[in-house]
């Protein structure tokens, strides 16, 4: 199952480097109240990277908020 997940993520990995890769051109992003021209792939792997950290949050506060359920439910005195 270990192997299956990291050949999964290999791939994964190898996709968004060939599709950051193919990407070079500027681009020119709005962000509010900024006009930045930057690479393409620069804006992808950042829209990638802050996505994934986005996700890891998300999964850190959903499994925290879990934890806390089980363990009131634990507490309670309740044979």
């Amino acid at each position: 199952m270990a192997k299956g997940r990291l050949i999964f993520a290999a791939l994964l990995a190898l996709l968004a480097t060939t599709v950051i890769l193919q990407n070079t051109q500027p681009v020119e992003t709005r962000i509010l109240f900024l006009n930045i021209i930057l690479p393409h792939a620069l804006l992808l792997l950042v829209t990638l990277l802050t996505g994934f950290a986005l996700g890891v949050i998300v999964t850190m506060l959903y499994s925290r908020s879990r934890g806390k359920g089980k363990a009131s439910k634990k507490s309670s005195g309740s044979p």
